[in-house]
């Protein structure tokens, strides 16, 4: 059976994209709509063409599989899209579900585009670091005007049909069955001459303000990445250059940026977040919980915004705390930040207050008993949560999920106080948790199948990205950190400033630096738990120069004072007294400061995290490192455009991060130096082992 089913309706010829699950663009499709366009074209019966997609979407766009095939194996989507702009009968595109990318241009390359009301229209190529390839940057703003077709396409944002009807995007919406309406609409145009074509419309709004003010716009969005900018370039020849120019530059742009490491590493985090979801052992027949109901326990910043992502989704929260005052200041600030979506019309009033009335407070944890699930969101003191869990053995009930918020300690230890280990597992949620879409999944030696497969599922449920991950020190991600961190301060050890290894990541692409981001966690974190792993490995009391900058009451943003000085209460601005205490400290260990370039600094600071991520792969605390990438990309800032740090590395080569190591004074995991020696990736290690 052809991908293109060809059928017909009197006068009108209906070609239905039958290439499930979404009708992506790939091999079969355009030999199919050929076929069909053949078929009109020779039968002079036949006065129109409807294009519709089967199942539950028109064409969801291209075949991202096929991206990496020599250019004569990949499906012909230009060679379609050129054909049905010079067909010389009425084509109408019929739209449900969703036109996106390839699938959109496709459509707009029709006479005519009909679709349901809540159909999603749009260009969202330049989330995987490329650009529409077919005509989308040039048809788009024709249509749309340049304006609108800027903000489309650079955000990578669907609009719904019924607004896409009110720019020009749709031409007719029907209400009834779509296929109906859509012969009927052929049926009325089938007479219309001159056809319309989209490639012969004059693109309004192009005025070189708005493209100045696009490109300006690009260094707070889209900073230093490649395919934006292209976008707007390619926007501009729509707007001043006749189409071929523009449709020609497309297509060579289009190479260009596809054959980019930024498409590469956008691509691998596409395809790595959803492999992320795989968990061997678990399957759709694994039993899971049904989680009605949530408990949490503190209402802190972490407590009031991991009850957020639950209150979202419609799961009434109960909320533990210690006083009254700590439980009104919780529940203020969890109002405050709903009050302030609301503001920037993201959701009306009542929504705050449909939210709100699903989060019951209280300071009793009997009233916990009935809860699915329930989260441990204290500080990090291991004595602290196992008597938490205590309590809570004895409280919650048969078949409860006890989990714990926690970001380094042992979830084990935490299991091992209750008489039901198998219930317990780590969900550590990043801060802000209501905002970052991270999940580590903290599987611990006795977490039931059924609570990892519930846990999975919750995630995607309140929209995280979860990740399991198994339990040492840090888990995945603050591990890594940690050792990120050790590295940072034995580059200022060694003569850099604090903001010079901040700025060596910033040229990297991360929105924050090592000390940036220690300064917004909290500097006394890192120093309790410093002062932590010394007491349980019976070592001297830490005293690096960070725990002396802790020691002097500086604590970061929220005392206005860390690392850095912050006079607005965000910005941080060089300290004089972080430079005065690194002299003093410097003197008194005896070092010697020298000058560190930064390239030294960049490679240091992302190849101990490749490092650190070697190590925790070969041990088995993460699955993949594909895994590892999704973590960094959605939990740390690293810029999805490089991939995470682990394909950062497959692109710098593996041979030149382990000698880059070993020349800045660090030993090369054993997994990275044997993957190195073979000429092998991590990517090629998750491979193997997928297959294996």
């Amino acid at each position: 059976m052809s991908i293109v089913e060809q059928s017909r309706q009197d006068d009108v010829l209906i070609l239905t994209i039958q290439n499930p699950p979404v009708n992506a663009f790939g091999v079969g499709v355009p030999e199919g709509l050929h076929a069909g366009l053949d078929v009109a074209a020779s039968d002079d019966s036949i006065r129109a063409v409807v294009i519709i997609g089967g199942g539950r979407t028109f064409v969801a766009g291209a075949d991202i599989r096929t991206f990496d095939l020599p250019r004569e194996q990949t499906p012909d989507l230009r060679g379609t899209v050129d054909r049905l702009d010079r067909f010389e009968k009425p084509t109408v595109a019929a739209i449900h579900g969703t036109a996106l990318g390839g699938g959109l241009e496709l459509a707009l390359a029709c006479s005519y585009r009909v679709a349901v009301p809540d159909a999603q229209l749009g260009l969202p190529e330049v989330k995987l670091g490329v650009l529409p390839g077919a005509g989308g940057t040039q048809r788009l703003p024709r249509v749309v005007g340049v304006q609108r077709a800027l903000e489309m396409m650079l955000s990578g944002t669907p609009v719904r049909a019924d607004e896409a009807a009110q720019l020009g995007l749709v031409d007719q919406l029907v209400q009834g069955d779509l296929l109906t309406g859509a012969v009927q609409f052929a049926r009325e145009h089938a007479d219309a001459r001159p056809l319309p074509r989209v490639s012969e419309r004059q693109a309004e709004g192009g005025s070189p303000e708005v493209f100045a003010a696009a490109r300006a716009g690009l260094q707070k969005t889209h900073r230093g990445q490649l395919s934006p900018g292209f976008i707007v370039d390619l926007a501009e020849m729509a707007a001043t250059q006749p189409f071929e120019q523009g449709w020609d530059a497309e297509a060579r742009l289009f190479m260009q940026a596809k054959d980019s490491p930024q498409s590469r590493g956008l691509r691998h985090i596409f395809f790595a977040e959803r492999e992320a979801g795989k968990i061997p052992g678990l399957g759709k027949d694994t039993p899971q919980t049904e989680i009605r109901t949530a408990g949490i326990i503190g209402a802190g910043t972490m407590g009031g915004g991991i009850a957020m992502n639950f209150l979202n989704v419609g799961i009434p929260v109960t909320i533990v705390e210690t006083s009254q005052e700590a439980l009104d200041r919780g529940l203020s600030v969890v109002r405050r930040n709903y009050e302030n979506t609301a503001k920037k019309g993201r959701m009306t009033m009542e929504d705050v207050e449909r939210r709100m009335a699903l989060l019951t407070p209280t300071l009793n944890m009997e009233d916990l008993k009935d809860a699915d699930i329930i989260i441990e969101a204290v500080f990090e003191n291991m004595d602290v949560k196992k008597d938490i869990f205590t309590r809570l053995d004895g409280i919650a009930k048969p078949g409860a999920i006890l989990a714990t918020n926690t970001s380094t300690l042992d979830v084990n230890e935490i299991a091992s106080v209750t008489s039901r280990p198998e219930s317990v597992i780590g969900l550590h949620f990043f801060s802000p948790a209501n905002v970052m879409r991270l999940l580590e999944i903290v599987r611990a030696d006795k977490t039931s199948q059924t609570v990892l497969a519930t846990s999975m599922a919750l995630a995607r449920r309140i929209k995280k990205v979860g990740v399991v991950v198994g339990v040492c020190d840090g888990f995945v991600g603050n591990r890594m950190v940690h050792r990120y961190g050790d590295e940072a301060r034995k580059l200022v050890e060694e003569g850099a400033r604090p903001q010079d290894a901040d700025a060596a990541m910033h040229a990297l692409g991360l929105p924050m630096g090592p000390f940036e981001m220690s300064d917004m966690a909290g500097l006394d974190v890192g120093y309790l738990i410093r002062q932590h792993q010394a007491k349980v490995a019976g070592a001297p009391k830490p005293d690096g120069w960070l725990d002396r900058i802790v020691e002097q009451g500086r604590k970061g943003q929220k005392t206005q004072a860390g690392i850095y000085d912050y006079p607005d209460g965000r910005k941080p601005v060089p300290a004089a007294s972080t430079d005065e205490l690194l002299s003093t400290y410097r003197q008194e260990k005896g070092l010697t400061p020298r000058e560190v370039t930064q390239e030294e600094a960049t490679k240091r600071l992302v190849y101990s995290l490749v490092n650190e991520g070697a190590q925790i792969l070969d041990e088995g605390i993460a699955q993949r490192a594909s895994d590892i990438d999704v973590i960094y990309v959605y939990g740390y800032g690293f810029p999805a455009y490089r991939g995470g740090p682990m394909q950062y590395a497959d692109e710098q080569g593996l041979q030149n991060v382990a000698a880059d190591l070993e020349r800045y004074g660090q030993t090369p995991a054993p997994l990275l130096k044997r993957l190195a020696e073979e000429g092998k990736t991590f990517s090629s290690y998750d491979r193997e082992r997928t297959r294996g």
